[in-house]
């Protein structure tokens, strides 16, 4: 089913989305296909597997790269109000990665912030590259791109369109 397209304004936000995760499913597609930077960002055993070219971890960067790219769709079809799902399994499920993606993002980027303000003392040793890696890319990303999403489906949700 297609409705009428949403104005642009009114759009930006699945289009915003959408592109977050794009950009988020073509860097660990970069570092599936054998790239290194930016992997001190990310940091541990990760980046190390990554680096060593662990047959186990580059199949998990490519099941990562599909998950992403399935997780930005949502975006795309609510900014363009074409529904490949019938308009409420579309929006329900948009709604539930928009939650996963902001609370698992604004969590970690919170706790992390606790620590960055000495509020909350960290154990052990800090890989201080990885930390701030997260602190401030990785993790707001996932925030960024939860709340735009969630903004998407209230959009839709208020528009009441069919």
């Amino acid at each position: 089913m297609t409705s009428q397209p949403p104005s642009r304004t009114a759009s930006w936000p699945g289009y915003a989305a959408f592109a977050l995760g794009l950009l988020y499913a073509a860097v660990s597609a970069y570092w599936a296909a054998g790239g290194t930077a930016g992997l001190d960002s990310v940091g541990g055993g990760p980046a190390r597997l990554t680096r060593d070219r662990d047959p186990g971890m580059v199949a998990v960067l490519w099941v990562t790269v599909g998950l992403k790219l399935l997780a930005a769709l949502p975006g795309l079809a609510l900014a363009r109000r074409r529904w490949w799902l019938p308009r409420r399994p579309l929006l329900v499920l948009a709604g539930i990665a928009a939650a996963v993606l902001a609370v698992y993002g604004g969590v970690l980027t919170g706790v992390q912030a606790l620590v960055k303000a000495g509020v909350v003392e960290s154990s052990g040793q800090t890989d201080r590259t990885a930390f701030h890696g997260h602190l401030f890319l990785w993790d707001p990303w996932f925030l960024v791109w939860g709340l735009l999403l969630g903004l998407a489906v209230y959009r839709e949700v208020r528009s009441g369109s069919r």
